[in-house]
């Protein structure tokens, strides 16, 4: 009693009511895990964020890197140990194999160029083929670069290191001062304005590495993924070669990149190649404020066609008459079994049980002749 009931005739479409605490994007309440879950799924990158968060992340990383106090005697104290460390495990080939390069002009210059330009160039080039190819992973792969990097920034800090072309007493050849090529931020015309004692370490290594992995387990084409496991190892001949880093900072590079796809695994509960490729648009979807038809709406299912001879049911509701009055006949649809189409049939067989035989021919009779 007091309930009043709202009947909707068939074939329209009532607007839902959004519920007590729904959102604009759903159409009931979204608890915490829901939000959280919603967080931490993929979505589709926005380029103009991109763009912006990329430039802004790498004018900080710059300006915390060369803020970084130049602890010049620190620095040098942690060179001879990791030369000593090096040496006394029978791995101390960096004088070696910096003075063999040096010895071929073109060959060492143009590692040179490759030290100052392809850390940048090919690290953009992945973002980019991720960003058009692979949306939907990512947020998950940069963020891992982006960990990756910033816990490399506290390495910069606690512990400053002399990349070996800088330390005393040894025969270490700085090669982009040599030859006169600008292929070291920290040596020539650049060491100015930047931090040359931060090799530990060494993000040309996480940088790189982060590229082949990428690049080996999602890209297709074998080639591909040749290039992609030897663009690391190419970089570590190179910083060996250009006395920039010793082979320990690459080794701090892998620690800091394992660290980033840590982060990156915690968040997402998965590695950027178990991710879906593509994603939908994340733009909220406000249902209840847009009328039936509109982008983004539910599709009604279109009507089954039912082959020939089903019969039709009535899909009409019921009317029920008031007490004491007699209610019409309800017309109902010829059921097409009703009318089958005549078929011919052929001789010396009989036609079917209600069919009109063809004319100029006569029905045969069921009686048998004596």
């Amino acid at each position: 009693m007091g309930e009043t009931t709202v009947k909707i005739p068939e074939g329209t479409k009532a607007s839902p009511t959004p519920p007590s605490g729904a959102t604009a994007d759903e159409s009931g309440p979204v608890s915490g895990s829901g939000r959280q879950r919603r967080i931490r799924s993929p979505r589709r990158p926005r380029i103009w964020f991109e763009i912006l968060l990329i430039a802004v992340s790498y004018w900080i990383y710059s300006l915390v890197r060369n803020a970084v106090p130049e602890q010049k005697a620190e620095a040098l104290r942690n060179a001879d140990w990791i030369w000593h460390a090096e040496r006394s495990m029978g791995l101390g080939f960096e004088e070696a194999v910096n003075h063999a390069v040096n010895s071929v002009t073109w060959l060492v210059v143009a590692m040179n160029y490759y030290y100052a330009t392809l850390h940048f160039i090919v690290t953009i080039a992945v973002l980019v083929w991720l960003y058009r190819r692979h949306p939907g992973r990512y947020a998950a792969s940069r963020l891992i670069l982006f960990a990756t990097t910033a816990v490399a920034l506290a390495g910069y800090y606690l512990y400053p290191l002399a990349p070996p072309r800088l330390m005393n007493g040894q025969n270490f050849i700085d090669t982009v001062r040599i030859h006169e090529t600008w292929g070291s931020m920290a040596s020539g015309n650049f060491k100015a304005v930047s931090n040359q004692y931060a090799a530990m370490p060494s993000m040309h290594i996480g940088w790189s590495l982060w590229c082949g992995l990428t690049i080996l387990a999602l890209a297709k084409a074998p080639w591909a993924k040749i290039l992609g496991m030897l663009y690391p190892v190419l970089t570590l001949v190179v910083i060996v070669a250009t006395a920039n880093h010793f082979w320990l900072d690459a080794v701090g590079g892998m620690i800091c990149l394992a660290f980033g796809f840590t982060v990156s695994y915690v968040w997402y509960r998965a590695l950027p190649h178990q991710l879906p490729r593509w994603v939908e648009d994340d733009r909220p979807r406000r249902r209840w404020l847009r009328g039936p038809g509109t982008p983004g709406e539910p599709v009604a299912p279109r009507p089954r066609r039912l082959p020939l001879g089903h019969a039709v049911r009535s899909t009409s509701p019921t009317r029920t008459a008031p007490p004491g009055t007699s209610s019409p006949p309800t017309p109902t649809a010829p059921s097409p079994r009703s009318s089958p189409s005549p078929r011919t049939s052929r001789p010396g067989r009989a036609a079917p049980t209600g069919q009109v035989p063809p004319p100029g021919r006569a029905a045969p009779s069921s009686q048998t002749a004596p």
